[in-house]
């Protein structure tokens, strides 16, 4: 007896859903969220980073470090001051170079991108090894460097944002007053903290 299956006019669509590949099924999933995506997923990244940041301030007023830990963390903290900070002056120095003609746009994108990781990894030690020097808060100059270290924190994630903008324009393309406005804002920001983070901390060494 026939079963009338290979008169259904559904089975074709049935079987070729049963044979659908595994990678075309995966094709159609959704992209994952990523950080700089939108300003919302840089908002949200924001604000664990503050969450952060309280809790590395908490904690640094209430750890005590002995005097070998104290030295290993101070020459961790001078090491990723080196390496944070000379990365961002070599971005910064690409960026100068595009302003001035010496450099293409895209050249400069891809040069700063591959600081990003330096940077970051910079910033973070900087923070983790603040945390085993028992910094001062009762003190004004060191509330000033924390929260430098704050803004510089988010900062370079619209920097991220702003870096992921470029990068999709045309090579053809100029890019707005507005536009660079935005680079020069950021660039500006983050020399200003990472040289307030740096003269605070050795006014600090003096006392």
């Amino acid at each position: 007896m026939s079963t009338g299956l290979p008169h259904d006019p559904s089975a074709p669509l049935l079987t070729r859903a049963r044979t659908t590949p595994a990678w075309a099924a995966g094709a159609r999933r959704p992209r994952p969220v990523r950080v700089y995506d939108s300003w919302w997923t840089v908002a949200a990244t924001g604000l664990a980073v503050c969450a952060a940041w309280s809790a590395a301030v908490w904690i640094s007023a209430h750890l005590r470090a002995d005097a070998s830990l104290h030295s290993a963390a101070l020459f961790a903290h001078l090491a990723t001051l080196v390496l944070g900070f000379g990365a961002v002056l070599v971005a910064d120095y690409y960026g100068l170079l595009w302003l001035t003609g010496r450099m293409a746009l895209t050249e400069a994108l891809d040069g700063a991108a591959r600081l990003h990781t330096p940077i970051w990894a910079g910033l973070t030690g900087l923070v983790g090894s603040g945390m085993l020097l028992h910094p001062d808060t009762s003190s004004t100059l060191t509330r000033v460097k924390l929260v430098m270290v704050l803004v510089l924190s988010l900062n370079g994630l619209q920097a991220g944002l702003l870096n992921r903008r470029a990068a999709g324009l045309r090579p053809s393309e100029q890019p707005s007053r507005r536009f660079l406005a935005w680079g020069a804002g950021t660039a500006l920001v983050s020399q200003l903290c990472w040289w307030g983070a740096v003269i605070v901390g050795f006014r600090n060494s003096q006392r």
